[in-house]
C-alpha cells in the first residue's frame, strides 16, 4: 500500500512544482512585526523575502512559526508551519486534524492503493499518510459534539490525547475570528518525538488568522508541557 502512496505523491509533487506560487503575504508585514514585538516574539523575513518567521519561548522551550510556500500538496497558496522543541514524552504520538482533510487523505490513500498504474518511486512518504495507517481515531465525551464534527484525533494511546487536548484548547480551535477558516481548510497539529508541530493553509490570509493560529499553537505547547512532561528524577 505504502509503495503506491509513495509513487502517487512523487508524481503530484512534480506536477505541483510546475505551478506558480505567489510569495508570502507581505500585506501586513509591518503590522506583524509590531504585533510580534508587543508579544515578545522575534520576527524576521528571509533574505529572498519568501518566508516570514515568528519565534519565542514557552517555559524556556523554543518554538518557531513560519509563513511561506506550502510543503504539502494538499495545501494551496501559503502555509503556516509551527515547530516547538518541548522535550515531552517522546513515546507520545497524537495528531489532530480537520475531519475534511482526514477524509480527503483517506480517499487519496485508497485510490493510490487500488491504482496499479503508478510506476514512479518516491524516497519518502508524507507523515500524515503513515499516521492514518498506524493510529486509531480516539474521542471522549468531555469535548462538545461540534468539536468532533470538525476535528478528528488519532493517537498511540487515548490517554495521551486526553492529556493534551483540554477543553480550553479545543474551544480556541473552534473560535476562529471572522472571516474564519472554513471546515475544508487544511489544519493539523501533532505531538511526535517530544516535539509539537502545526501545519495549516493560511486561509483567510489576514492578521487575525495568523494571530489566532499563533495563540492555538502556543497554547497547545503549554498544554503538552502540562500534561505530557517527563518527570525529573531527583537524587
Amino acid at each position: 500500500m505504502f509503495e503506491r502512496i509513495k509513487k502517487a505523491f512523487s508524481r503530484e509533487s512534480r506536477e505541483d512544482a510546475r505551478e506558480t506560487l505567489g510569495p508570502p503575504s507581505h500585506m501586513a508585514g509591518g503590522a506583524i512585526s509590531e504585533w510580534a514585538t508587543t508579544r515578545g516574539f522575534g520576527f524576521s523575513v528571509s533574505g529572498d523575502g519568501g518566508t516570514l518567521t515568528l519565534e519565542g519561548r514557552i517555559r524556556g522551550k523554543r518554538w518557531r512559526m513560519e509563513l511561506g510556500k506550502p510543503s504539502r500538496n494538499f495545501i494551496r497558496g501559503e502555509e503556516l508551519r509551527g515547530r516547538a522543541e518541548l522535550g515531552i514524552d517522546e513515546d507520545a504520538a497524537v495528531l489532530v486534524l480537520n475531519r475534511t482533510l482526514k477524509e480527503a487523505l483517506e480517499k487519496k490513500a485508497y485510490s493510490i492503493y487500488t491504482d496499479d498504474l503508478q510506476t514512479t518511486a518516491d524516497p519518502s512518504l508524507p507523515e500524515e499518510m503513515r499516521w492514518l495507517a498506524m493510529y486509531d481515531e480516539v474521542g471522549w465525551d468531555g469535548l462538545p459534539p461540534e468539536f468532533w464534527e470538525r476535528y478528528a484525533m488519532l493517537a498511540d494511546r487515548r490517554e495521551n490525547a486526553l492529556a493534551w487536548m483540554d477543553p480550553a484548547l479545543a474551544a480556541m480551535m473552534m473560535d476562529w475570528p471572522q472571516p474564519a477558516p472554513g471546515l475544508e481548510t487544511p489544519f493539523m497539529m501533532m505531538l511526535l518525538r517530544g516535539k509539537a508541530y502545526l501545519r495549516m493553509e493560511y486561509q483567510p490570509s489576514d492578521m487575525p488568522t495568523l494571530q489566532h493560529a499563533a495563540l492555538i499553537f502556543t497554547s497547545a505547547c503549554e498544554s503538552a508541557l502540562g500534561g505530557l512532561s517527563v518527570p525529573v528524577n531527583r537524587a
